[in-house]
């Protein structure tokens, strides 16, 4: 029997999905949590073997990413299968960095998901199409793929911020911000700011 904890912040999902996956025999729900304490706190008590985890936690809680980072700090971590709508190369790249086994979708069918948990659950990688293509798109085009920083600027950039506030936030310098954007222009193809963040949005680079 496979154990798994459920990590989302919306409880109509976390029935559903307790009860489709409680509807197979070598599956079953121990736990479920809606933050980063309550995820903790449940994978401690209930030493689930997958722990399926959302990436948005609500504005007030960290996200999906941070939980998952903590839980494989953990000795004898869960693996933990990434289960979101989000499919921007941002959050698969954080999620992976962060020790996610595998990238799932919402919008997968239930077969495939249950397929997921139990490759999961044998220590094997499980990745949506989509979510491959991104991998495979980045690792096809270093030149242009935009760097882990270059994400965080640009997702800085979608918010407002100028340079100043921007190197405040990065702790690095202006001269380093607008070293960033000169790279980030020539990767995108653009010349201004308005333009990088209109092309990573379409490029699913970060979200909208």
């Amino acid at each position: 029997m496979i154990t798994i904890v459920l990590v989302d912040d919306h409880p109509v999902v976390r029935a559903g999905l307790r009860a489709l996956i409680d509807g197979q025999d070598d599956l079953r729900v121990v736990g479920e949590a809606d933050d980063l304490d309550s995820a903790v706190a449940t994978v401690v008590r209930e030493q689930p073997q997958v722990v399926l985890m959302d990436l948005s936690l609500g504005s007030d809680s960290p996200g999906g990413a941070e939980v998952t980072t903590r839980l494989r700090e953990r000795p004898d971590p869960p693996a933990v299968l990434v289960l979101t709508t989000y499919d921007t190369e941002s959050d698969i790249l954080r999620a992976l960095d962060a020790g996610a086994s595998g990238y799932l979708l919402k919008d997968a069918p239930p077969d495939e998901l249950f397929a997921g948990i139990r490759a999961t659950a044998r220590g094997d990688t499980v990745l949506a199409p989509s979510v491959a293509a991104t991998l495979i798109r980045r690792t096809g085009q270093k030149a242009t793929t935009i760097t882990e920083r270059e994400v965080e600027v640009l997702e800085l950039l979608s918010r407002g911020l100028g340079n100043r506030e921007m190197a405040r936030e990065l702790f690095v310098s202006e001269a380093t911000v607008k070293s960033h954007l000169a790279h980030i222009y020539t990767k995108l193809g653009v010349d201004t700011r308005a333009g990088a963040v209109a092309a990573a949005i379409d490029r699913r680079i970060i979200r909208a």
